[in-house]
């Protein structure tokens, strides 16, 4: 258990181990997982997106955490903090994100992980204010926000997707360390 940085009744969460990549490329492969992104991404896209998180880590002493099933100690996903590489009217800030495989999906995982590093993120790591956005179409990360306490802050249209892309249009939510409950 030790390998644990944050863990919550059911799940373990940690830095990333390679034998992570198999099944983040099948989740980074699965259509449904990635269906409010521009586009599915293969392995060599998946290592690509490792090294981020892993040179992330590196350069801020925090980052997007694997996630275990500890009932099973499978990885099943991620969730943690991100400096968002783009600009827009909120940047710079810390964001707070996730993505689960499909069969992790209606058991609250994401809720549970989520809230879990949004504590972290304020006791341990002394944010101020964390935001989380997603295209408006993602209803499921949207509620999953509201679930963890963020409030809606705005709209955007994301800088990286074309403006005409169904999935341009995002929502900003965001919470405070004063305010988490």
């Amino acid at each position: 258990m030790n390998d644990y940085v944050i863990i919550t009744e059911r799940l373990g969460l940690r830095k990333w181990k390679e034998e992570d990549v198999i099944p983040f490329t099948a989740m980074n492969e699965d259509a449904e997982v990635m269906r409010y992104f521009p586009s599915t991404l293969n392995y060599d896209e998946t290592i690509a997106m490792v090294k981020r998180i892993r040179s992330h880590f590196d350069k801020h002493a925090f980052g997007l955490l694997a996630i275990d099933d500890l009932s099973t100690k499978t990885f099943i996903g991620y969730t943690g903090f991100m400096i968002p590489s783009f600009t827009s009217y909120f940047t710079p800030c810390v964001e707070i994100g996730w993505r689960l495989q499909q069969s992790s999906w209606n058991k609250g995982y994401a809720t549970e992980a989520a809230k879990a590093c949004l504590h972290y993120g304020f006791e341990t790591l002394n944010f101020d204010k964390i935001f989380s956005f997603t295209s408006m179409l993602n209803t499921r990360s949207i509620k999953v926000m509201e679930r963890i306490g963020m409030k809606k802050q705005g709209e955007f249209d994301h800088p990286n997707i074309e403006s005409s892309h169904p999935l341009c249009h995002h929502v900003l939510y965001g919470i405070e360390k004063l305010k988490l409950a």
